[in-house]
C-alpha cells in the first residue's frame, strides 16, 4: 500500500532535501477529483451520469459545483449544476493515489509519462486525464459520454522540488529528458 511505502521513504526524503525535522518532509494532504460538466447546462440529465460514474472511480460520494455567475454567451446561468468534485484524504486517498500511479496511468492511450508543467509553487501538483475509462471501474460498454478528469494532489511540500521529490519517491512517472 501507499501510506506504508511513504513511512519508507520518509527517512531519504529527508536526507535528500537536507531537512532537519521528520516533520519536516512532505506529505500528500488530500487529493481532489474534478469533472467539468459544461454541457450539462442543454443536457440535465449528464450531471447525474458524471456523479455516478466519478462515485465508482472515487468510491466516495461526489458533490456537484455550481456556477457563480451567468454568462449569457454559453448560455450559463448563476447557481446552474456545471461540475462534480471529490475531495479524498486519508486511506481513500492513498488507495486512489496507489490505484492511479499502478493502474490507471499505465491504461491511459499514448502515455510518455506526467509533464512537469503541472507543478504550482505551494505544494501542488494538476494532471488531467482525458478518458475516463482508464479507470479499472468503468466498463466501456456501459459508458454514454466519455469523461475527461482534473486531478489536483496537494501536498505540504514548500516549492516544486519537495512535491516533485515527494511524487517520484511515491512511484509518479514523469517524463525523462530535455524538453519535456
Amino acid at each position: 500500500m501507499l501510506k506504508s511505502k511513504y513511512q519508507k521513504i520518509v527517512p531519504q526524503l529527508q536526507k535528500d532535501l537536507g531537512l532537519k525535522s521528520v516533520s519536516a518532509v512532505p506529505k500528500v494532504q488530500k487529493v481532489v477529483v474534478h469533472v467539468s460538466a459544461g454541457r450539462a447546462v442543454l443536457e440535465p440529465k449528464l450531471i447525474e451520469v458524471v456523479r455516478e460514474e466519478l462515485k465508482k472511480i472515487t468510491g466516495q460520494q461526489p458533490v456537484v459545483t455550481r456556477a457563480r455567475k451567468s454568462i449569457a454567451g454559453f448560455k450559463l446561468r448563476e447557481n446552474a449544476e456545471i461540475g462534480v468534485m471529490v475531495t479524498l484524504r486519508g486511506k481513500r486517498m492513498y488507495d486512489f493515489l496507489d490505484k492511479l500511479v499502478n493502474i490507471t496511468l499505465p491504461r491511459v492511450r499514448d502515455f510518455q509519462g506526467l509533464p512537469d508543467k503541472g507543478f504550482d509553487n505551494h505544494g501542488g501538483f494538476s494532471l488531467g486525464i482525458r478518458e475516463h475509462i482508464a479507470f479499472p471501474e468503468v466498463i466501456f460498454e456501459n459508458v454514454e459520454k466519455i469523461l475527461s478528469l482534473q486531478i489536483t494532489v496537494v501536498t505540504t511540500g514548500k516549492n516544486k522540488a519537495q512535491t516533485k521529490a515527494l511524487l517520484i519517491a511515491l512511484g509518479f512517472p514523469f517524463q525523462q529528458g530535455e524538453g519535456k
